[in-house]
C-alpha cells in the first residue's frame, strides 16, 4: 500500500502504471466532470468518479482485488478508509465475483484507518484489504475517484 498527497508527489517513486494514474488525478478536474467511468488506458486503466455518503464502518464490508489494484483519490469531503493486510484467514462476507474482480470479508483482521483529506490517494495492492468510505466524525457526502490498473501492467 501507498499512502500521500497529491500537492506532496513524487511519481518516479512510484511503478510507471501508478504514474499514469497520479498524473490523470493531478491533471484533471473532477469539479467539471460527471459520476462515471472513464478510459485512461482501455480497461488496463481507467478512473471511476464516484459520489458517495460515507457510513457507519460496521456497515461496509472489508474488500480486496484480485486483477486490479485500486488507487484511491477523495477530491472533497472527510473519509476513513480501514486498511489491513490480507493474510487469507478473514471470514469471507461475499465470495470471489470475477465479473466485478472483488471478494467481500465479513471484518479484517489488524485493521487499522487511514484518515483521507481532500487531495490525499492510498494505493491498494491485492494483498491489501481496504473498507472506503467510512464516516469521519458524522455522515458527509464525498467526491472520490477510484483509478483502477491492471495487476498486468505492472
Amino acid at each position: 500500500m501507498f499512502f500521500g498527497h497529491l500537492s506532496n508527489l513524487e511519481a518516479k517513486h512510484y511503478p510507471s502504471a501508478v504514474q499514469t494514474a497520479l498524473e490523470f488525478l493531478k491533471n484533471t478536474d473532477f469539479n467539471q466532470l460527471a459520476a462515471g467511468r472513464y478510459p485512461i488506458k482501455g480497461e488496463l486503466i481507467y478512473a471511476q468518479v464516484l459520489d458517495l455518503v460515507t457510513q457507519d464502518k460496521a456497515e461496509i464490508l472489508p474488500e480486496v482485488h484480485r486483477n486490479y489494484l485500486d488507487v484511491q483519490y477523495l477530491h472533497s469531503g472527510y473519509e476513513r478508509i480501514g486498511v489491513a493486510i490480507d493474510l487469507g484467514n478473514n471470514p469471507i462476507a461475499k465470495d470471489y465475483d470475477p465479473a466485478r474482480d472483488i471478494l467481500f470479508y465479513q471484518s479484517a483482521a489488524d485493521e487499522s484507518e487511514l484518515v483521507m483529506r481532500p487531495g490525499n490517494f492510498a494505493v491498494f495492492f491485492p494483498s491489501d484489504v481496504h473498507r472506503p468510505a467510512c464516516i469521519d466524525g458524522s455522515s458527509s457526502k464525498i467526491r472520490k475517484v477510484v483509478v483502477k490498473i491492471a495487476v498486468s501492467e505492472l
